[in-house]
């Protein structure tokens, strides 16, 4: 017998409500089990800053993997600024570490690193700082960088007058011009000036390569050994003439992979720890995975297809163009605005969330939108387990 001509006129009436909520409950469902999931998420206040430790140790081990061997890497710090990953990182092997920072130099220095490069030249009262840390961390080794005289006598005069003895690399120029020397006569003088200066140690050359990130693995690599060739031949000069290079640092992390290609250079990402989708949809040669979260949550509903966060040009880095944070759940969503506390996106999803409902972002750039928070929250198998203080946001810790 059929069914009733009226039951099935209702049906077909509802088909579009009924496929539409079980498109909701299905991403609802999705969500659940996603690895951006929180069990105890209502806990924990929005926006926040969440880094999930399961990804982090998977992008450290890709980092070893990558290098052939911790004694190859030298991290910078400056993405994370965390204490707790400096000591990890530690526990793992890796001994040297690369700072933008006097603060982030100190977190190393008490995490235990037994050797920290400041790469950002001393000038005002900072050549004094690096000293005093050498002075209160005696087991470190501390080093910064020089492309000019001036810089080489404010490392000078503060190691004399504290008595200790702090480390110099030259700061090569491989095409970014930003900072750093051309390979020539003017930076084979000032390798024998550190060299020949009391409480100096000259420990070889540093030469960063940020203007080389295109998305062609190809063109990258052939971008690198166009930047590096006159680097390389400049090494070959000082070791003619003597000079131990002690160290050749090189790359950040766009460039990684190329550089550890090449067995006698020292690697520096920094990027790599926690990853973005600013990096990840460029190279996806490196494979590492997004590890850091913005939590925002739904805060109003101005329009059909509008959604107001809680996630303002404060809690994420605001230089790049919009999008500058991806949801997972929205991950086509359009921005209309952004000022300093609200995120406004438009979506014909917008009647799937409810107000207060919790949304997951990558950041395109991780690193400004970490030191925009003052602590983090640590995600262990699906459960905010504890707080992490960015140890240095700030400029100075205790020196």
């Amino acid at each position: 017998m059929g069914k009733p001509i009226w039951k099935i006129k209702e049906i077909k009436k509802h088909l579009p409500l009924l496929s539409e909520r079980l498109e909701s409950w299905f991403l609802l469902f999705m969500h659940e089990f996603a690895w951006f999931h929180i069990d105890n998420e209502s806990e924990i206040a929005s926006p926040a800053l969440l880094l999930y430790e399961e990804r982090i140790e998977h992008n450290l081990q890709l980092m070893i993997q990558i290098a052939g061997d911790v004694r190859r890497l030298r991290p910078h710090v400056k993405t994370h600024k965390l204490l707790p990953l400096v000591q990890r990182q530690i526990e793992l092997g890796i001994t040297k570490f690369k700072c933008s920072t006097i603060a982030e130099v100190e977190m190393c220095a008490m995490a235990g690193a037994a050797d920290v490069l400041l790469a950002m030249p001393c000038v005002g009262p900072n050549g004094h700082r690096l000293a005093k840390l050498s002075q209160a961390y005696p087991e470190t080794q501390f080093s910064g960088i020089a492309d000019d005289e001036e810089t080489i006598r404010t490392l000078a005069s503060a190691a004399q007058q504290l008595g200790v003895n702090v480390g110099v690399f030259l700061e090569m120029d491989c095409g970014m011009a930003r900072t750093g020397i051309r390979p020539g006569e003017a930076a084979a003088y000032l390798v024998h000036v550190i060299k020949d200066t009391p409480r100096l140690l000259f420990r070889g050359l540093h030469a960063y390569d940020g203007h080389i990130h295109e998305a062609d693995l190809a063109t990258r690599q052939e971008h690198c050994a166009s930047a590096y060739a006159p680097i390389l031949d400049f090494k070959k000069r000082l070791e003619g003439e003597g000079v131990i290079i002690k160290e050749f640092l090189t790359g950040g992390s766009p460039t990684f992979g190329i550089h550890a290609d090449h067995a006698e250079r020292t690697l520096s990402p920094g990027t790599t720890v926690l990853w973005d989708f600013g990096y990840g949809d460029k190279f996806p040669d490196l494979p590492f995975l997004p590890a850091a979260v913005l939590l925002a949550r739904v805060i109003s509903k101005p329009g059909a297809n509008r959604l107001t966060l809680d996630l303002g040009h404060k809690s994420v880095a605001p230089e790049n163009p919009q999008p500058r944070v991806r949801f997972e759940e929205l991950p086509e969503a359009t921005v209309l605005m952004q000022s300093e506390e609200h995120l406004v996106l438009e979506t014909d999803r917008a009647h799937e969330f409810l107000v207060g409902q919790a949304l997951h972002g990558i950041p395109r750039h991780v690193c400004p939108s970490v030191s925009m928070h003052g602590e983090a929250v640590l995600i262990q198998k699906r459960q905010a387990t504890a707080l992490w203080p960015i140890t240095a946001r700030n400029r100075k810790i205790t020196i």
